[in-house]
């Protein structure tokens, strides 16, 4: 009896699912957009939401329908500030943190922004990885500050 106890709730636990989650902070974290992913039992289908926030003011989260977890990558947009477009795959997304507001484009947008970074999952986890601001064309590096003083 206590062994088909213990096997049962073995098998409980090896039900439970997962959550994961990846945060993009804006404004020192007031606001902030967050991708997260769910599975409701191990093995089962990922879900992803979106949740936008402006704290204290507004808070939404937003069911990605269509979205695959598993096999996820969203490249983050930013238009102006505070405007955030979101692509994965064919599906584009426009968001903004003032009133927490989420829309799904119909048609893609004709230029979606400047490239902040994006959502993906590399092995088996949820992450975030901000791109890197390109040099402007014809930048000069600054010179070396010379060690030791002058």
């Amino acid at each position: 009896m206590r062994t088909g106890l213990m096997l049962l709730w073995i098998l409980a636990l090896g039900g439970c699912g997962d959550t994961q989650n990846a945060a993009h902070l804006i404004a020192g974290g007031q606001h902030s957009l967050t991708l997260t992913r769910q599975q409701d039992f191990l093995g089962g289908e990922w879900n992803t939401e979106l949740v936008v926030a402006r704290f204290p003011d507004c808070q939404r989260r937003y069911l990605l329908t269509g979205v695959v977890g598993d096999k996820l990558k969203m490249d983050l947009y930013r238009t102006e500030p505070g405007v955030f477009i979101l692509n994965a795959g064919k599906r584009w997304y426009v968001t903004e943190t003032q009133t927490c507001r989420f829309e799904q484009f119909k048609e893609p947008p004709p230029v979606p922004g400047i490239l902040i970074g994006s959502f993906q999952v590399r092995n088996d986890k949820l992450e975030y990885k901000s791109q890197e601001a390109p040099a402007a064309p014809g930048a000069v590096p600054p010179a070396p500050t010379p060690a030791g003083g002058s």
